[in-house]
């Protein structure tokens, strides 16, 4: 998700959108791979310990994936932090280069907090929901990101995706006052709700402007036959 966010980061700042050797797609295609291995080969195949290396199998792929998100992250930020395209090094928007980093920041910071304070371990025992809680709440800020840089428009903090990850911050901060499991489901409901109010009220707006039909499909004659019933 960082390196994703980085990648739209730097084109908010520099206006182009650059495609590394190494970039997010590699990085997701690796992914896939190891998740298809672990399907056919089970959990406990990344256990195995190589012979010569003395190292468990499971370390490679965190070494590879690591690798790629330090390969992909420093040409994007060599972009970042050597100025943008806008008016005295800013973004297209004119606002600082590094005000994107925000909004991608508390959304980790959220995260690791949460996970590191859950007296349930929430994230240990329920990992899918709480990755596709956090998912439906990157998924809107980066969103946000690429709009704010096709209409050349400042992002702003403020946005209730966070109200999600802000109820399980506020649940652990007053002690659990209700069962963590449960409020991960009810950050999970706001957060995807949120994320697909955003995204259709976007693609209704630009379908207005542009007079387009996207939630329909229209069947239109072909002039051919257009042409033999005026015949």
């Amino acid at each position: 998700m960082f390196v994703f966010y980085c990648a739209h980061w730097q084109t908010y700042v520099s206006g182009m959108l650059r495609f590394g050797k190494v970039d997010v797609t590699e990085i997701q295609i690796a992914l896939v791979i190891v998740f298809v291995l672990s399907a056919f080969g089970g959990a406990t195949m990344w256990d195995y310990t190589i012979p010569i290396l003395e190292i468990k199998l499971k370390i490679l792929p965190v070494l590879g994936f690591l690798g790629g998100v330090i390969f992909s992250c420093s040409n994007y930020f060599h972009v970042i932090l050597h100025g943008g395209v806008g008016k005295n090094g800013s973004t297209i928007a004119g606002t600082s280069v590094l005000s994107p980093g925000l909004h991608i920041g508390l959304i980790i910071i959220l995260a690791i907090m949460i996970y590191k304070k859950s007296a349930t371990d929430v994230f240990e025992k329920h990992p899918c929901l709480y990755i596709l809680m956090f998912g439906c709440v990157f998924a809107k800020v980066s969103q946000k990101l690429v709009v704010a840089h096709m209409t050349k428009s400042e992002l702003y903090l403020q946005d209730t995706v966070f109200l999600g990850p802000g109820l399980l911050f506020l649940d652990q901060y007053f002690n659990n006052f209700i069962d963590e499991y449960v409020v991960l489901w009810m950050a999970m409901v706001i957060s995807s709700f949120d994320m697909v109010i955003y995204f259709s009220a976007l693609c209704l707006q630009i379908s207005r402007h542009l007079h387009l039909n996207i939630f329909k499909t229209v069947c239109h004659q072909a002039p051919e036959q257009v042409h033999k019933h005026i015949d």
